[in-house]
């Protein structure tokens, strides 16, 4: 285990700490290549040491004492923007497209079975980020520049017996906030980055019987102090015409942003070579401090995949579906639909994988994965009675390096 740590944590610091750009809201698909392969997929499959955070009891099912996982995700939105007859109307805000289109994405892991009934992990995690870039492209677009990342780092510990595991995964996160962009008087606003650091958990259970696992997983809210970030960002665009974010009419002044919770259930089948597999989770958006101010809506996310595994070489495949947590918010005003459509556009909801694994020997093999998210329109109401677009399409590849032994 002590060798397996060592990997894990040099492989977490030659990666470092880079942005996301995430698909379901803010929420990454899957955090390696088997997962992402297979349309997310993981809470009643195992995926090895990668299941620490999809569902820790899967750990369990390692096919060796130790493994390690070592691989990374370069993501590539593609988010246009343009808005019509708004308060920015004097300028041009036709379609113009974010220059935030390439990032990298970490993912560490490994897991170790200690005896018969317990098992443990380590890693390190990109889960979750979005933002945009519209420095260059005037003041229809506010010059609007938006920065979200987070970055867990989770020890899976894991009992098991008798096909039954419970697994749980305590975690410190790392979040990361800047929002910058250029007010109607032509003025910079922005107090530059935000940085907190907070603890959650994941806990998991996992049943097999035969052919047949099933599994269930709730993973914790975890907040972050974001200082004065978004009051700074919000309390310029308030009063007079363009209205209040709170009710009362009072500016904005929550200073917390959490990560949400989620709770989820899994089943998979397997039929000699191939394994079919469907997750159903929930996104608890509307209880997540500053989401829900912005009217996110809670989401339901259904994932199926397929695996067909012919020992030296394997195929995957999957489907992932969840109605965007950004809507239309019809408050007569539309300061918050403008906020999602131009710095938080979390709009994403179909998304086709497939991908594979190869190995070289029995103690190593890559995984590799491609994630395509359809493109999504929506249009959203924005202050003087204008309307904002959004399309937001995805392409996502992944290579992850296994090690066994």
């Amino acid at each position: 285990m002590k060798r397996s740590l060592k990997l894990a944590v040099v492989a977490a610091l030659a990666l470092g700490a880079t942005s996301a750009f995430a698909t379901n809201g803010s929420v990454m698909i899957g955090t390696g290549a088997k997962a992402r392969a297979m349309g997310g997929t993981g809470i009643g499959v195992s995926h090895g040491a990668e299941s620490a955070l999809t569902n820790p009891a899967m750990i369990s099912m390692i096919k060796t004492d130790n493994e390690v996982s070592i691989g990374g995700t370069l993501f590539m939105p593609n988010v246009k923007y343009s808005a019509k007859d708004s308060a920015f109307g004097m300028f041009d805000a036709s379609e113009k497209k974010s220059d935030a289109d390439t990032f990298v994405i970490p993912a560490v892991s490994a897991a170790s079975k200690v005896n018969d009934n317990f098992y443990m992990g380590v890693g390190i995690w990109g889960t979750s980020g979005l933002g945009v870039d519209y420095r260059d492209h005037g003041a229809g677009h506010m010059n609007m520049v938006t920065s979200l990342q987070s970055m867990q780092f989770g020890v899976p510990l894991v009992y098991a017996q008798d096909g039954f595991a419970i697994g749980v995964t305590p975690i410190v996160q790392y979040t990361s906030l800047d929002i910058n962009y250029m007010d109607m008087g032509g003025n910079d606003v922005g107090q530059g980055q935000a940085t907190d650091i907070n603890f959650g958990f994941n806990v998991g259970v996992k049943h097999t019987i035969d052919d047949i696992t099933v599994g269930a997983v709730y993973k914790s809210k975890i907040k972050a102090d974001i200082k004065d970030q978004l009051v700074n960002a919000m309390v310029p665009m308030e009063g007079g015409p363009m209205g209040f974010v709170n009710s009362d009419n009072t500016p904005y002044s929550n200073t917390k942003l959490a990560s949400p919770a989620e709770l989820g259930v899994g089943i998979s089948y397997k039929l000699g070579e191939n394994t079919f597999a469907f997750d159903y989770k929930r996104i608890f958006w509307s209880e997540a401090d500053t989401y829900k101010d912005f009217k996110w809506h809670d989401q339901d996310v259904f994932a199926l995949g397929y695996e067909y595994d012919a020992g030296k070489w394997a195929a995957r495949a999957g489907y992932e579906y969840g109605k965007s947590a950004v809507r239309n918010y019809n408050d007569g005003v539309g300061l918050i639909n403008m906020f999602n459509a131009l710095g938080f556009p979390g709009t994403q909801e179909h998304h086709l994988t497939a991908g594979g694994s190869y190995a070289f020997s029995d103690k190593v093999s890559i995984d590799g994965a491609l994630t395509y998210g359809f493109q999504s329109k929506k249009t959203l109401d924005i202050p003087m009675n204008g309307k904002a677009t959004v399309k937001h399409s995805e392409v996502g590849l992944t290579l992850q390096l296994n090690y066994n032994f």
